[in-house]
């Protein structure tokens, strides 16, 4: 039996120290995107994090995990859930894959992993995510996927020198299973790729 975690381009797995270069490169192309600005970290910053993440317990249903490749074995992005609120049935999650990584349906199978879990073996019943109002590819991404727009929130974040709206989206454990098997990986990646 294929292990859970892994799909027909991805693994999910937790971060070993040797990630630091990559988490590295995905922070540089965060910003390049267009996320929030942060002072930049040392290489030695980078290397502490990937070992504390490497032997930290998780924090209930709060985690990160890598993904990666599996053709190649590289970390090709990270994936985790935030915020969980077990009792209200509700997390949030975020999604990076590195700039030289999109496209290739990295995205979209990581995704419906880690949705397919908190669904189905933890029990949530909804999850959020919050993009930029100006992430036209990631806003897009997360339609194909099933992701429904509820509501904007107009200069919600300021950085780069001005205010930007934080669009607030969702899909129910429902929703995901009429769109994404519960007991097959998923393709999607035809139609999601472009993240």
């Amino acid at each position: 039996m294929t292990s859970f975690w892994t799909g027909k381009r991805v693994r999910l797995r937790g971060i070993e120290p040797d990630d630091w270069t990559a988490f590295m490169r995905f922070a540089v192309d965060e910003e390049r995107l267009g996320d929030l600005l942060q002072p930049p970290r040392s290489a030695e910053g980078f290397r502490t994090w990937a070992k504390e993440q490497a032997v930290a317990q998780s924090d209930g249903d709060c985690f990160v995990l890598a993904i990666e490749a599996i053709d190649t074995g590289d970390t090709v992005g990270s994936i985790g859930s935030h915020h969980a609120d077990p009792r209200a049935g509700w997390f949030e999650y975020g999604v990076t894959i590195g700039a030289d990584h999109r496209g290739k349906g990295y995205a979209a199978e990581a995704v419906v992993m880690l949705l397919r879990f908190m669904f189905a073996e933890r029990r949530y019943h909804r999850c959020q995510a919050r993009i930029f109002a100006h992430n036209e590819a990631s806003l897009i991404f997360h339609r194909r996927l099933g992701f429904v727009e509820e509501g904007r929130l107009r200069d919600h974040v300021y950085f780069a020198g001005r205010y930007h709206d934080l669009v607030m989206t969702s899909m129910l454990a429902d929703e995901f299973a009429q769109l994404h098997s519960m007991s097959e990986h998923l393709d999607v990646a035809s139609n999601a790729s472009r993240t």
